[in-house]
């Protein structure tokens, strides 16, 4: 393999890792998986990333990142803040239509950390991430149709990530998209007339 700067390395590496995880799951996603996928020595593996720990919670943040993209290219301002709101929800869904993997993985991490101490400092990051995108979410809604939350995001933020989080799981065991696009709706109308000030 031609030799790689830090960067490019990186971004292979977390693409393996994910790739590796998706298909296998989180304990298969061992160091020597993850370079034996991306065609890389064990060195070079050590050369981008201090540990594994150290990739997990940068495969966190690029689901993460992608979490967020997926909803937020499904928001219409011109369907007022719930409509706004269930594009967001109907952008996700697509998403994990599309990737069901990568999230069953960050399920099998949330839990896998739940019974290994090292790595619940990832499964925190995780939730923190979880969290911050939730309210980008609810935040740009607002500003898209004029909308004002009362008081400080970090409960409507929360409940979105606890709705979501059960609507994926609940998901990936019965694939019923129908049923979760339902809930996540009524969701969305709970929070926007608890938690909102509609123009």
């Amino acid at each position: 393999m031609p030799r790689l700067a830090v960067v490019e390395r990186r971004e292979a590496l977390v693409q393996a890792a994910l790739r590796v995880m998706r298909r296998d799951g989180l304990a298969a996603g061992t160091t020597r998986a993850v370079v034996a996928e991306a065609g890389m020595s064990l060195a070079s593996f050590h050369y981008a990333f201090a540990s594994r720990d150290e990739l997990l919670a940068e495969l966190v943040r690029r689901v993460v990142g992608r979490e967020l993209a997926a909803a937020s290219a499904g928001m219409d301002p011109g369907d007022g803040l719930a409509g706004c709101l269930r594009g967001a929800a109907d952008g996700y869904l697509a998403h994990l239509e599309a990737d069901p993997g990568a999230e069953q993985l960050m399920l099998e991490l949330t839990l896998h950390a739940v019974r290994d101490p090292a790595l619940r400092p990832v499964a925190r990051e995780q939730y923190r991430a979880y969290t911050a995108a939730a309210g980008q979410l609810l935040e740009r809604a607002a500003w898209l149709t004029g909308a004002v939350w009362r008081g400080p995001l970090a409960e409507p933020a929360r409940l979105l990530v606890t709705v979501v989080d059960g609507a994926t799981t609940t998901w990936l065991v019965d694939r019923d998209t129908a049923a979760t696009r339902a809930t996540l709706g009524s969701a969305v109308d709970w929070l926007v007339s608890r938690h909102a000030v509609v123009p």
